[in-house]
């Protein structure tokens, strides 16, 4: 029987059970800091079982394997959450206060039964989660974001900013990575799109991945760099490391938070800025947020080509207008119309994708980044989502990056297009 709720069951003897099992591990473990994650979950089962055995403590209608498992995520796991984490139809977790749990399967959002016992226990997880990481949260830092160890994202705010309590949320990571093939089958992408995007990305075209919150922007991210070539050297900076990428010339970077003194603070800017130095073939931004949007663009007007960065935008035109205010975050004094020739030069394609109203994740624009004129910069749309019919189409406009191809893979190109265009008109 899988536990969901111990309100049901003998809470007292439960708790009393965790109390037991702590002291136990006190007295017979003092090295059970030096134990790894396994061996520590080992060493709290045969605690927990011999404790059960000892006080012959038995929960009504528990089945004493599921009980054993919660016990285990409550000494030493993130509680309820761990059973959460292991479902693998569950896609993101979201605690409002100790006691409303929501979860997202398939892209809709339902109600849990799980449920934390009190405040702390929720403040006890969060401090589980961050301090191996060397963050912190408390009165005078009440947010943080960080990873578990898998790589799911995770973002906490706590009291006084969260007025309810403690809220958490997990995007989870994915334990099989998905690939173009699984965006084709899913319907998130066409044929046409997939070829366009991994030619894009051979011919080293600079791409902004543009989406709302939860829209799928990181994924598609990965499954972009997986048509980098081998050879080149890729260097990846984020805020919280969550990217997959499978290159073996891969340098990854972690930007880094100030400390309790406010000092050691470490921005993406200056990651991006310390990257250039590395001699990268390309860079790899988990998210431009503000003025290291500049130094994004600087990079890829300077001989770094092909590199790739997320940035939340509802379209692709909204995604320029808001590239020019987060340069003008860096605070350099900039006029517009340099910073407009800067995104010019840099920027050759954007991606958009959103998550609909049903849950689904679909790439819903690939725009071209064309020229400019007068103060508006040209956006020539190559493929668009049809929500009225569920299919990409393709809008008869041919991109100015195949003339980097050879003559034989642009002129396949060409074909593909057209026999699209056929269809979808």
């Amino acid at each position: 029987m899988n536990i969901t709720n111990f309100a049901e069951i003998e809470r007292t003897r439960y708790n009393r059970l965790l109390e037991n099992t702590l002291s136990s591990l006190n007295i017979h473990h003092t090295d059970i800091d030096l134990l790894s994650d396994s061996e520590l979950r080992d060493v709290v089962a045969s605690a927990i079982r011999s404790q059960l055995q000892r006080e012959s403590i038995a929960l009504q209608s528990v089945d004493e394997e599921a009980l054993i498992q919660r016990a285990i995520d409550d000494l030493v796991g993130l509680g309820p959450l761990e059973s959460l984490l292991r479902d693998p139809e569950v896609t993101e977790i979201m605690l409002n206060r100790f006691d409303q749990l929501f979860v997202e399967r398939a892209g809709n959002l339902y109600a849990s039964n799980y449920r934390f016992r009190d405040e702390q226990a929720v403040r006890r997880v969060i401090e589980r989660i961050v301090t191996p990481l060397g963050r912190r949260i408390d009165d005078s830092a009440p947010m943080v974001d960080a990873r578990l160890a898998n790589g799911s994202r995770v973002n906490a705010v706590i009291p006084p900013l969260a007025v309810d309590g403690a809220c958490l949320t997990i995007r989870k990571f994915a334990i099989n990575r998905l690939t173009m093939a699984d965006l084709q089958a899913s319907g998130s992408v066409s044929l046409v799109l997939a070829k366009l995007l991994e030619v894009a990305v051979g011919c080293r075209q600079n791409m902004l991945i543009c989406g709302g919150t939860g829209s799928g922007k990181t994924t598609l991210l990965n499954i972009l760099a997986d048509f980098i070539p081998e050879h080149e050297r890729i260097i990846t900076i984020e805020d919280a490391a969550e990217l997959q990428l499978q290159h073996e010339n891969l340098v990854r970077l972690e930007a880094r938070p100030a400390n309790q003194e406010g000092e050691g603070l470490i921005s993406i800017r200056q990651l991006v800025i310390n990257a250039l130095r590395m001699r990268p073939d390309r860079i790899v931004v988990g998210e431009c947020r503000a003025g290291e949007s500049l130094d994004m663009l600087q990079a890829m007007n300077t001989g770094h080509d092909g590199s790739l960065t997320t940035l939340h935008a509802n379209t692709p035109r909204d995604a320029l207008r808001r590239l020019e205010t987060m340069v003008l975050m860096a605070g350099i004094e900039i006029p517009m119309s340099a910073i407009r020739q800067q995104i010019l030069g840099a920027v050759k394609l954007l991606v958009q994708i959103s998550r609909l109203a049903d849950g689904r994740r679909v790439v819903t624009s690939l725009a071209e980044l064309q020229g400019s004129d007068g103060d508006v910069l040209q956006l020539a749309e190559l493929v668009r989502y049809n929500p009225a019919t569920r299919k990409h189409e393709v809008t008869g406009q041919i991109p100015r990056f195949i003339d980097k191809l050879a003559t034989t893979e642009r002129n396949e190109i060409l074909a593909l297009l057209n026999e699209a265009s056929a269809v979808s008109f």
